[in-house]
């Protein structure tokens, strides 16, 4: 098949939906031996000529500040009729918004579906950028029905499904659950004691973890707040961020003000995939108090490395996760993942036990998972036909 995947992020720009669409490319390309184009805005100074698959990089403007990435021309000629001229059976777009509109542009050219991934709580991401709430509701109210020109909407799991349904969205949605990229096991300790023996990590204490975009909404101030109450219960313990954001100054600035500087240790945004699956094997539970995440991939990362997850209860990262079993579930305040951190602390038998858990009813590989998607989109191209069809022979 020939099929464009269309995101307002991609890398350089790293997070769990630009890892999504480079995913599908890759394994579309190589395992079913499709044709790819990926259509994104632009990065300055970025090389796009490197990948094993087509990638049109269109005009874009910088609001990385505003809204985290930058804001693509889904008016750009150039993007338009390349992506014309490669006359895709299936156009794939991954965000709501400008990729939305270029893909409603690319259909009318070539007569092809659209399927949207609705990945992120949208309606959290506006309400946090526009101060007015009859504002918020105004665009969020647009959005729901911008959504309705596609001709089929996947979430990433239940959580992300109700979210649609919370902004006002009444059509039918599909399931199509996200994967990793990693293999399935721990790296080899060889590898694990060279990439992090030079930092201060004691054998025989907990290693927590987070892994993402440094934003507080993800749950870290609660992190820090907890991680304070444990410092001061004298629980020994090592904190890893692994990541870059705009909350990352502020944050760094919370640790030095609680004297947690000794045990927390920050190594920015880390792009080679196996170096990141080596700070995964080396950790022994992964923090991850986020209520706007619909699905968290870096959960799922971190069950392939044999290491659980600490979770909001009730929250959609938290879909199959039974705590002290394959995970470990919290209510949303520091209080309580204190709580948490204070009874598991000095129990690393238990921690390897649950991570063992996770590993096992928790992994997805990448390569099933965009196999059960390549099975949709045949689907929907073969209906796509039979409405075109219809409509010819309607004339």
């Amino acid at each position: 098949m020939k099929i464009c995947l269309l995101n307002d992020s991609f890398p350089p720009l790293i997070d769990g939906v630009a890892n999504t669409v480079v995913n599908y490319a890759e394994i579309l390309t190589k395992t079913f031996g499709d044709e790819v184009v990926v259509a994104t805005p632009k990065y300055p100074h970025t090389n796009y000529d490197n990948y094993p698959y087509k990638v049109i990089a269109y005009q874009s403007i910088a609001t990385e500040k505003i809204a985290g990435y930058r804001l693509g021309n889904s008016y750009s000629p150039e993007a338009l009729f390349k992506i014309a001229a490669f006359s895709p059976d299936i156009i794939h777009t991954h965000c709501p918004f400008s990729s939305l509109l270029l893909a409603k542009h690319i259909r009318s050219m070539v007569k092809a579906p659209i399927i949207l991934t609705y990945h992120t709580k949208f309606d959290i991401d506006i309400a946090r950028r526009v101060k007015y709430k009859m504002a918020t509701n105004t665009i969020v109210k647009g959005l729901a029905k911008f959504m309705t020109i596609t001709d089929e909407v996947w979430t990433v799991s239940q959580g992300a499904g109700q979210s649609l349904r919370n902004i006002g969205y009444k059509g039918d949605y599909r399931i199509m659950p996200n994967g990793v990229d990693f293999p399935k096991g721990r790296m080899d300790q060889e590898t694990v004691n060279k990439v992090t023996g030079s930092y201060d990590l004691p054998q025989g204490i907990p290693i927590y973890m987070f892994v993402g975009r440094i934003f507080k909404y993800k749950g870290l101030p609660l992190i820090i707040d907890a991680l304070d109450r444990l410092n001061k219960s004298d629980r020994d313990f090592r904190m890893l961020f692994i990541g870059d954001g705009p909350d990352l100054k502020e944050i760094k600035k919370e640790v030095q003000e609680k004297g947690l500087d000794s045990k927390v240790i920050f190594l920015g945004k880390i792009m080679d995939r196996d170096v990141l699956r080596t700070w995964y094997t080396r950790g022994n539970l992964f923090l991850f108090p986020s209520t706007y995440d619909t699905n968290g991939i870096v959960v799922r990362e971190a069950a392939a490395c044999e290491v659980a997850s600490v979770l909001i209860k009730d929250s959609c990262a938290a879909e199959g996760i039974i705590s002290e079993r394959n995970g470990f579930l919290i209510e949303e305040n520091a209080e309580s993942l204190f709580e948490m951190l204070y009874k598991i602390n000095d129990n690393l038998e238990m921690l390897n036990k649950v991570g063992i858990n996770a590993s096992n009813e928790l992994y997805m590989s990448w390569e099933d998972a965009v196999g059960l998607a390549r099975k949709n989109y045949q689907r929907v191209y073969e209906e796509n036909l039979k409405k075109l069809a219809e409509l010819a022979s309607a004339q």
